[in-house]
């Protein structure tokens, strides 16, 4: 990578990591007071993604062995989501109580618009900087799909005034973002194979 794109890259993860600590803090607050485990998924996500964007941008010009490294920690990183969106879970099963379907629908619209935004930010960057630019991109377009799911879900809940549609797709996110570790993971191996060779 040339060093334009290289400042270019740089300049895109920041603006990224911002964009996804400030909604950590704006959707953990929502979901608290709501008590959705989607959105709690979702929040304790923005903030994986916040950390993994940070990594990423201390780690750029490490070389690609090192770079490696750290694409298998994120990898790592990237399951922390999902352990506590099943701690929220089994706290859902002993007391179901339906989130406020609104909140829900219209926290889960921003959250799609930050994630479309950062998605389509890094999307230029994805086959670039190794495991780690791909650990980025793979997190807001997976973002971007538990976002609709958010959203639909709010709708869900407020036609049943049901629990277990919050429920799932907070487990749903979980299971996407552990098929995110595990690509990750791979091309980070891949990747520290390659610099070894």
């Amino acid at each position: 990578m040339d060093e334009v794109s290289d400042a270019a890259l740089k300049r895109v993860v920041k603006i990224v990591m911002l964009l996804n600590l400030a909604y950590f803090g704006i959707e953990f607050v929502v979901a608290l007071a709501i008590g959705s485990v989607s959105l709690i998924a979702d929040s304790v996500d923005f903030l994986e993604d916040a950390s993994v964007n940070f990594l990423v941008l201390i780690a750029l010009g490490w070389t690609a062995k090192a770079r490696a490294r750290v694409g298998m920690g994120l990898a790592a990183l990237i399951l922390v989501p999902g352990l506590t969106t099943l701690w929220s879970a089994w706290e859902k099963f002993n007391l179901p109580v339906a989130p406020d379907a609104i909140s829900l629908s219209i926290t889960g619209l921003g959250a799609l618009a930050v994630n479309f935004a950062c998605a389509s930010l890094l999307a230029r960057y994805r086959h670039e900087g190794g495991s780690l630019t791909r650990a980025a991109f793979l997190s807001a377009r997976n973002d971007v799909l538990a976002n609709v799911a958010i959203i639909a879900t709010g709708f869900v809940t407020a036609a049943t005034l049901s629990p277990w549609p919050d429920l799932v797709v907070g487990l749903a996110i979980a299971a996407v973002n552990a098929d995110a570790a595990h690509e990750v993971w791979e091309a980070a191996r891949d990747e520290h194979r390659g610099a070894e060779a």
